[in-house]
């Protein structure tokens, strides 16, 4: 292991970086209030969430050993057209999108910018090491088209990005390393080569508890489940989460880094974020991924590069806690992975901070 600290600075590092470039994209729209309070109903509430995922939370630095995330989230909208986040000359085509169709549901634009970052056991050698995971980095931006309606979410994501040098993963992990005088990875000149990544994701999430009121104690149940398609992951999902607490969220969840991922955002004005009232919960959850391609694992899709034989069958168990103050809300997740490939020797533990603010 290299230093919790110094993963954490540069997580924190990319994080902020990422925060700026999003704020950046979205600069004539997203707005704060002047006061600085929460906002006043949901339908007017924009959220945004910054995620910093470690394997130092489960005291090792391997596999998927760090990931950043930033999403911004729109305030509610009657259409998706309504969106000023996107360009106009998508709105016949966004509208013609089942997703878009229903008159009685209210809609979401979100945009995400992120990496992740994959590296063997070994990081000390230089030499390839065939029968461990391939050094990889993945660095994207999404956009993600949301329907609510009811206890129903639907999610519709489209990922670009690249994989390979130009996804700067040796840049993140080793440049900290080399400033504080700590051993870097060595074995960087073994990993995928350059491929732009394509991903397309739907996912539905339900609220089981149709009688949730964010006030007082309560409970909820949140099923998913899901397809991703593209050449760096094309799987199908199922899971699900339950929550218990004071003062619930009126969302649908408090997901990880991954594709078509719960949003997370106010849905009602008795959220706690918005109704400027505390709340605190606990949670678990479980995600299944029944996996066709995973690039990180298989390798480059068009050119030969090193790659392992995956598992096709990857399961999360997870559990944590979050805090809902002022409009912000902190949570912490700690995830048990299996294992992804055959010559895994254990299972991966790993730590998911999220911080979000609704304004």
């Amino acid at each position: 292991m290299n230093g919790p600290f110094l993963h954490t600075a540069r997580g924190m590092r990319l994080a902020v970086v990422m925060l700026l470039a999003v704020f950046w994209c979205l600069s004539g729209t997203a707005t704060c209030r002047a006061d600085g309070q929460a906002p006043n109903t949901a339908k007017s509430a924009r959220t945004l969430m910054v995620y910093f995922e470690n394997d130092l939370f489960g005291g090792t630095d391997q596999y998927y050993t760090n990931a950043v995330r930033a999403t911004v989230i729109s305030r509610d909208l009657v259409t998706l057209a309504e969106s000023e986040d996107l360009p106009d000359f998508l709105d016949d085509w966004i509208m013609s999108l089942p997703l878009a169709r229903d008159n009685d549901a209210l809609y979401n634009v979100s945009l995400s910018l992120g990496q992740s970052i994959y590296t063997p056991s070994d990081t000390q050698a230089r030499s390839l090491q065939e029968k461990d995971r391939p050094y990889a980095g993945f660095l994207y931006g999404a956009v993600g088209l949301h329907g609510k309606k009811g206890n129903r979410l639907d999610t519709l994501e489209f990922t670009l990005g690249m994989v390979g040098p130009a996804a700067l993963g040796e840049t993140a992990q080793n440049e900290v390393h080399s400033l504080r005088n700590i051993k870097t990875a060595k074995g960087w000149d073994n990993q995928l080569h350059n491929e732009p990544g394509l991903m397309v994701t739907f996912e539905r999430t339900w609220r089981l508890n149709e009688d949730l009121q964010s006030t007082g104690w309560g409970w909820d149940a949140l099923p998913h489940a899901g397809l991703t398609a593209g050449n760096v992951m094309t799987y199908a999902n199922a899971g699900g989460e339950v929550r218990f607490g004071w003062n619930l969220p009126s969302d649908f969840g408090t997901s990880l880094i991954r594709p078509g991922g719960g949003i997370g955002a106010p849905t009602t004005s008795e959220d706690p974020r918005v109704s400027n009232r505390f709340g605190i919960y606990l949670f678990a959850g479980a995600d299944g991924r029944a996996v066709a391609r995973n690039i990180f694992l298989d390798g480059n899709t068009f050119v030969q590069s090193h790659h392992v034989e995956k598992k096709n069958f990857v399961a999360d168990v997870s559990g944590g806690i979050a805090i809902l103050i002022h409009g912000w809300r902190i949570a912490y997740t700690h995830v048990v992975r299996t294992e992804e490939f055959y010559d895994q020797d254990k299972e991966q533990h790993f730590g998911s901070l999220q911080v979000s603010y609704s304004f």
